[in-house]
């Protein structure tokens, strides 16, 4: 494998599974002694273009983020449809997800990574930028997010 595959080793977020994201987000702020942060759901179809393991999906989820210095704790919540959260959730239960790097070419570090035995797994559109989860847990044991921001 190529040294640096990404380009930077500066892990920017952790995502988390969860079951109850109301619950879970109220135990962390006050476990940080912060406020809850607000909850979102991820933008339909339509709009988020969702794909998991190459095939549209109506996937959504909601999702409260921790802002803790230079890295960002995520918390989601899955829907029924398919998707790597609703995969993790059923084949793991709650836990770590994935770990989150910053990157620009996505679609060039998206082809290093398969030619890397590390494939696509989902990827979609939110406000701002892309984003694109790598299956890599049979080596990293968690998943990669590729986060990609408009510039």
């Amino acid at each position: 494998m190529d040294k640096n595959v990404l380009g930077t080793n500066v892990i920017a977020q952790i995502g988390i599974i969860v079951k109850d994201i109301e619950k879970t987000a109220q135990v962390y702020a006050d476990f940080f002694g912060v406020e809850k942060p607000p909850i979102n759901l991820t933008d339909a179809v339509e709009q988020a273009e969702t794909e998991y393991k190459g095939n549209s999906t109506e996937a959504r989820a909601k999702l409260a983020f921790f802002d803790m210095g230079s890295l960002q704790l995520e918390l989601i919540e899955p829907d029924q449809h398919p998707s790597t959260w609703r995969e993790y959730l059923d084949e793991h239960g709650e836990g770590p997800h994935h770990i989150a790097f910053v990157v620009e070419g996505m679609e060039e570090k998206i082809k290093v990574m398969e030619a890397n035995n590390m494939p696509l797994q989902q990827k979609g559109e939110y406000t701002g930028g892309r984003y694109a989860y790598m299956d890599t847990f049979k080596d990293l044991k968690v998943l990669v997010e590729l986060l990609e921001n408009d510039k």
